[in-house]
């Protein structure tokens, strides 16, 4: 086995399993071997389940022996977010109050990931109920490019273990940017499928009309590969869309030679690393093939990251309604405030950010109907220090900073892939998100694998 194993890519390591060149049992003790060695600084998994995952990697390779492939993820080890519930091991989704929580049955996206053939190899840890800051008796992950920054919320394990070479891939989960902000911090490639394209059914919520489940992936090829598992129609999710899915693998080399890509020409307070993540971007879709076209966001689109928060709070108030404020001992400040928050909000104010919701939702169809991509900083600033996050970084106008170009997305319910497109001066990964009219994840896709194709950010690795 070579000694960077836990570096390749998912799709090679899928394509030398099957031809038995690698066997899953060996892939998987490698990268359990791995996690042993790295993880207790790292901290990224709250669960670990070896025993379980050897066990289905030696049944994997008795089925490849026989001759029977369940498809491109045979074999393969990954690890889902700890709000995704797996039959027979602890779901807590980050609370402290739900650390015996043991579901009886999987959500419907892990049950697709096992049923496609992936190795589980655990649960990975995440901020309490999914908002933006661990509970005070969980340690939280640190970013393995450098401990001293931020590693995103709230799929903090999936950015940190899946940079780290601890999982082939992951799922993720993005409300507000929770995909998104651990992407870019750890230099992956990201993906925040549109609204219902994958079923929420078994994932623990935070805002139901704006949580998105979807791929962590260190390429956009192997996060199109993940997508193509999870997502479609599900019976148990009647807000899963039912419309065919694509194979975005197959159709990842269209590439974007001819494509209009939107580029906003009113961006706010983008730092400078932000600025030369995009303007890196712009000449690489350039180079692609890509045509770059001015555009402006509407008025709508910088309302959204205060309009945000209130409506969050008011739906995590909802999905908390059974334990908030009964047990409010047991959640952290940080959660307990949004739910405060929500609990506060009248039905005027709530009615008035839903108007401005629609608003949101049909400008930015408009405007995607004008081009075929839209280019997107992630955050204003490209990327956080602990310290920094801590001498200010949950006030009011910084936290519409880091929330003002993935708050809208999430609002809308529009597609975004994020791509790192960069690195600062601390070593730390910066990256860009492009977004794509509703259900058009095969465009952001071959984009990104275009993209990729002419850039090597991907490919770079944290430090030993």
């Amino acid at each position: 086995m070579p000694a960077d194993l836990h570096y390749l890519s998912l799709d090679e390591v899928a394509r030398r399993l099957k031809a038995r060149k690698l066997s899953s049992v060996e892939a998987t003790q490698s990268m359990l071997d791995r996690v042993a060695k790295v993880d207790p600084k790292l901290k990224s998994y709250a669960t670990l389940t070896p025993e379980r995952a050897l066990a289905d990697a030696a049944r994997l390779d008795a089925e490849t022996a026989a001759g029977r492939s369940r498809g491109a993820l045979h074999g393969v080890p990954i690890a889902v977010k700890d709000l995704c519930n797996t039959a027979g091991v602890a779901t807590a989704a980050g609370m402290a109050i739900h650390r015996a929580n043991v579901p009886a049955k999987d959500a419907t996206v892990v049950a697709r990931l096992k049923e496609a053939g992936a190795v589980i190899l655990g649960k990975l840890q995440m901020t309490e109920g999914a908002y933006g800051a661990h509970h005070p008796t969980i340690p939280a992950p640190l970013n393995p490019w450098n401990a001293a920054y931020w590693t995103g919320s709230s799929s903090s394990g999936s950015g940190a273990a899946t940079a780290a070479g601890l999982c082939f891939a992951s799922l993720g989960s993005d409300t507000g940017g929770s995909i998104r902000f651990p992407s870019t911090m750890n230099g992956l490639s990201g993906l925040k499928p549109t609204w219902g394209r994958v079923s929420r059914a078994g994932v623990f919520p935070l805002g139901e009309s704006l949580d998105h489940i979807g791929p962590m992936a260190r390429s956009a090829l192997d996060a199109a590969i993940v997508l193509g598992v999870i997502a479609g129609a599900d019976p148990d999710d009647a807000t899963a869309a039912g419309l065919p899915v694509p194979d975005y693998a197959a159709a990842i080399s269209t590439g974007v030679k001819g494509r209009r890509i939107g580029l906003p020409t009113n961006l706010r307070n983008l730092d400078n690393d932000s600025e030369q993540a995009i303007a890196g971007a712009v000449e690489a879709f350039k180079k692609a093939g890509a045509t770059i076209v001015d555009v402006t966001l509407p008025q709508s689109f910088f309302q959204a990251s205060y309009d945000w928060v209130p409506l969050c709070a008011v739906e995590a108030a909802v999905a908390h309604a059974e334990m908030y404020p009964k047990h409010a001992g047991d959640y952290g400040p940080v959660l307990a405030g949004l739910l405060d928050t929500g609990l506060k909000l009248s039905g005027l104010d709530l009615q008035r950010l839903l108007l401005r919701r629609a608003t949101l939702k049909g400008e930015l169809d408009k405007l995607l109907a004008s081009v075929d991509l839209l280019l997107l900083p992630v955050m204003e600033r490209a990327v956080w220090s602990l310290e920094a996050l801590a001498a200010g970084g949950r006030e009011v106008e910084a936290v519409a900073g880091r929330l003002r170009y993935t708050a809208p997305m999430d609002m809308s319910g529009h597609p975004t892939l994020t791509l790192p497109g960069g690195m600062t001066r601390d070593a730390v990964p910066t990256g860009f998100q492009i977004a794509a009219r509703a259900f058009d994840e095969a465009a952001i896709l071959a984009a990104g694998h275009a993209y990729q194709q002419v850039t090597d950010w991907h490919l770079k690795r944290p430090p030993s």
